[in-house]
């Protein structure tokens, strides 16, 4: 948070001397300053203000030459440290004050990742990707659908998120698992049964629209509402820091976590020190508690996260030990 510019401060007469007289200046000094004196109020007369100004004038000068490169060199590399260019330059900062004292402007672990372009626009339309499984699991059945964002295009082809999504929903590990309260789920294609939701791969400037960049948290992520995941293309392609480049398991987290909101799960915090952490944790900005509790501060993320100092280890998996824990199934 920059702070606030300081009070003015009175300063010295421009016409007095930048050095005090001596206690001990004798009588006979007295005239030789009257003397001065009148010199001195001569030249005022003669030459006028700009005698004393000028020298002020300089002193500025110089001042604003030293000051200005220096500030917008610092900006700079605040910016952009590693003196990289790519479309992610200017840094997102945090504008909202927390409910009291200072507080860190930049919460490194939210932030996008370097990395690979990103697709930034799209169409704002999106398209049913074509496929379809039989039912996976047990229970009642929810459809879903896989979509693009008209106008994104992805490096390893369009196919390759309609795959991953697919894996991630029927894999043993994911809200099908017993645990999960007996859900089973079915991919449909355009020309299939209505979806029940949406697993939509949107660009970056659309995730920031849908999902509430400019509401507080200036972090690119995804979101789900109405009965559709918005995947940030953002972060489809760099990922997160939490996940430390592993960008496999990065993207089953963000389709398990939004898919997790449609099943009616909201946010939750590390359990204890050192385990893995809950697929409902906020992983894409943090898996420490202490971070996550900051950015609730900032704007509510409907769950209170105690700073408790507890940090977990990342997680995709809703169930991440299947069902190696006494489960049926």
């Amino acid at each position: 948070m920059k702070s606030g510019k300081g009070g003015r401060h009175r300063g010295e007469p421009l016409a007095a001397s930048w050095y005090p007289r001596p206690a001990s200046e004798g009588a006979g000094d007295d005239s030789r300053r009257r003397r001065s004196g009148r010199r001195a109020r001569r030249g005022w007369l003669r030459y006028g203000w700009g005698v004393y100004a000028i020298p002020v004038l300089l002193v500025l000068t110089v001042f604003a030459v030293v000051r200005v490169p220096g500030g917008d060199s610092g900006d700079a590399e605040r910016a952009n440290p590693a003196g990289k260019a790519s479309s992610d330059d200017r840094t997102p900062v945090v504008t909202e004050g927390a409910k009291g004292g200072e507080y860190d402007q930049r919460i490194d672990s939210a932030k996008l990742p370097p990395g690979a372009p990103v697709p930034e626009t799209g169409s704002g339309t999106f398209e049913i990707v074509p496929g379809s499984t039989a039912p996976t699991g047990s229970g009642e059945l929810y459809r879903y659908a896989v979509e693009l964002e008209k106008g994104v295009e992805l490096a390893e082809g369009e196919d390759s998120f309609g795959r991953l999504v697919q894996q991630s929903l029927a894999d043993p590990r994911g809200w099908t698992n017993p645990r999960g309260g007996g859900i089973s789920v079915q991919r449909v294609g355009p020309d299939g049964p209505e979806p029940d939701f949406r697993v939509t791969l949107v660009s970056r400037n659309t995730a920031r629209e849908v999902c509430g960049y400019g509401s507080g948290l200036p972090y690119d992520s995804s979101c789900h509402i109405e009965g559709r995941a918005y995947i940030s293309a953002a972060r489809w392609v760099r990922g997160a820091i939490a996940f430390d480049g592993d960008i496999g398991s990065y993207r089953r987290y963000v389709v398990n976590h939004e898919v997790g909101h449609f099943f009616g799960n909201g946010h939750v915090g590390c359990p204890a020190q050192g385990q893995l952490a809950p697929v409902m944790m906020q992983q894409t900005f943090s898996v420490s508690n202490d971070v996550l509790h900051r950015l609730n501060e900032r704007v509510s993320q409907g769950t209170e996260i105690p700073d408790n100092g507890f940090e977990c280890e990342p997680n995709p998996w809703p169930f991440p030990l299947g069902n190696e824990e006494g489960e049926e199934g």
